[in-house]
């Protein structure tokens, strides 16, 4: 997959994998505007003409947020998705998590513009992004998922989404085409499947969970002064169910009760789902990691400053949007040098050591 230059070939001072690669460099290192850019360049110059030409120097600011502005940002997504599947292993019943994140710092209250909204797809097991979509608003996460998966290569992965996007042909694309499984939340966009499966586990939680075909799963977790215990439950008995025929592979239901304690203050929660999932333990496996997609939207605000971007104009909100994406997962591959190391620190460590940052692109280029 190769991104289409569409500047006038008589006009280009600077080769689009220069300035390409001196953004991406400059975003691992925890510059994230364009002048900031600019500025990391000119100080590094000598160690960039290690991997660039650099025939007419270092590209103003201004150049490369115009280069930002002009490359097509479904091209540069799909590059990114054929990126990650060269360089990450995804094994059989691997989580890959789906949700959608605003970018606060686009919105324009002014020009009554909400913010670019981005749907990330998140593989748990090495914590990195596989591919995104843009949207112009959250609602309209439910074309903008299939789209995603269009990108992605995730045979044999469990696929989970929230209850937006709980869709019948979402459902039957994650299982027909990406020959993947599912386990979906179930809230009261469906209320009658809703109300089936909440009426089923509230029955049987009355009675005790006696039913041998209810399988069950306890996790309890303890510390910083809060005490967590969830139980989960799934059942695979649900010839009864008249959706069952209605999604695609749709195996079982399932039901997990949270409560925590923290400060002498106790909660107590239940969530439903259903999934294509034979066994409690993918069940347990699949609802536990899906809210691991949240701590990747914490680290793009926190580590790449994502909602403080003020860049709100034409393409390149959502190619910057995928440049920070790109560099959390370079930062990420990291596995030998710092691996206990957070990604903040991993930065400060690119930015003043060249050699780490040698590193850095040899474990993700080659």
């Amino acid at each position: 997959m190769i991104i289409f230059d569409p500047r006038q070939t008589g006009k280009v001072w600077h080769k689009l994998i220069d300035v390409l690669f001196i953004a991406v460099v400059a975003s691992v290192c925890g510059f994230n505007e364009w002048e900031e850019m600019e500025v990391w360049a000119k100080k590094k110059e000598e160690w960039l003409r290690k991997y660039l030409e650099l025939p007419n120097g270092i590209p103003s600011y201004s150049t490369i947020r115009r280069v930002f502005d002009f490359i097509d940002p479904k091209q540069f997504e799909k590059c990114f998705a054929t990126w990650m599947k060269e360089v990450t292993e995804i094994s059989k019943g691997t989580i890959v998590a789906i949700d959608g994140k605003t970018m606060c710092g686009t919105a324009d209250k002014a020009a009554d513009k909400k913010g670019i909204h981005i749907v990330n797809a998140w593989c748990s097991a090495n914590k990195m992004i596989l591919g995104q979509v843009k949207t112009d608003d959250k609602s309209n996460e439910i074309t903008a998922v299939p789209e995603l998966l269009d990108m992605l290569f995730i045979k044999g992965c469990i696929v989970t989404v929230d209850a937006m996007n709980t869709q019948k042909d979402t459902v039957k694309k994650i299982v027909k085409e990406n020959k993947a499984d599912y386990v979906v939340a179930l809230k009261g966009n469906h209320p009658i499947l809703y109300g089936e499966v909440q009426e089923y586990f509230l029955d049987e939680e009355k009675n005790g969970f006696k039913n041998e075909k209810i399988e069950s799963y306890r996790t309890f977790e303890k510390g910083h002064g809060r005490i967590e215990e969830r139980i989960y439950y799934y059942s695979t008995d649900i010839k009864w169910m008249d959706a069952k025929e209605e999604w695609e592979k749709m195996n079982g239901i399932g039901m997990v009760i949270r409560r925590t304690e923290e400060k002498g203050n106790k909660t107590e929660e239940r969530a439903f789902h259903f999934g294509s999932v034979n066994s409690v333990i993918e069940y347990a496996k699949a609802v536990r990691q899906h809210w691991g997609i949240e701590s990747m939207h914490w680290s793009l605000d926190v580590t790449f400053s994502e909602d403080a971007c003020k860049t709100r104009k034409g393409k390149a909100p959502e190619n910057l949007a995928m440049l920070k994406r790109l560099s959390l997962n370079m930062v990420r591959k990291d596995e030998t040098r710092y691996p206990k190391k957070s990604l903040k620190i991993r930065k400060v460590h690119s930015l003043l050591d060249e050699e780490y940052l040698d590193y850095i692109l040899k474990i993700n280029f080659g």
